[in-house]
């Protein structure tokens, strides 16, 4: 019998939900759907070292935004934030420029997911379309916003957090802040 690790056990739900949803890379980036498995896959491995969020702490990531409930299933969790890799103009599926984390019911917050950001004036000064990250588009944020910064490409990726919304979808109803 084959023995799989939480985290092994995670990959492969994962995996199993983007098969059956047909989720491909889109826009041309010559891979397939298990292209997009392994590259979800890298990105888990890659921040699985954040459910501590002392270590995200000493790499650079700080609480921005608290813990966002709202009515109608708007719900997303606390976001913390590498100021240094929000504000290099790249977009790099292993380095995620921010962390969510939703409070545990024993109060501790646990990793949920990640949100890859770049500012719109950095990267349109480089690149003609809009980021692309695992074959799916990045949402624009208009200035002026909530968040009190220039316009922004975000996209983000519950990789820890079952979404029934979808695994790119902005806000997931399985977050609590309470």
């Amino acid at each position: 019998m084959i023995k799989f690790g939480i985290i092994g056990l995670r990959v492969i739900a994962l995996a199993s939900l983007l098969t059956a949803s047909g989720a491909v890379p889109a826009h041309g980036d010559g891979g397939d759907a298990v292209d997009l498995h392994e590259q979800i896959a890298q990105a888990q491995r890659a921040t699985a070292q954040f459910f501590d969020v002392e270590a995200a702490k000493q790499a650079g990531y700080a609480q921005f935004l608290d813990c966002v409930d709202e009515p109608r299933r708007r719900r997303h969790g606390h976001s913390h934030l590498n100021g240094e890799l929000a504000g290099d103009a790249k977009v790099d599926a292993l380095r995620p420029e921010a962390l969510m984390y939703a409070p545990a019911k024993n109060g501790a917050l646990r990793l949920v997911g990640v949100e890859y950001i770049v500012f719109q004036d950095a990267w349109d000064a480089r690149e003609p379309q809009p980021p692309v990250l695992f074959g799916h588009p990045f949402h624009l944020v208009r200035s002026p916003s909530r968040y009190g910064v220039p316009a922004f490409y975000e996209l983000h990726v519950w990789l820890w957090k079952h979404n029934p919304d979808g695994l790119f979808n902005d806000w997931n109803p399985r977050v609590r802040c309470r």
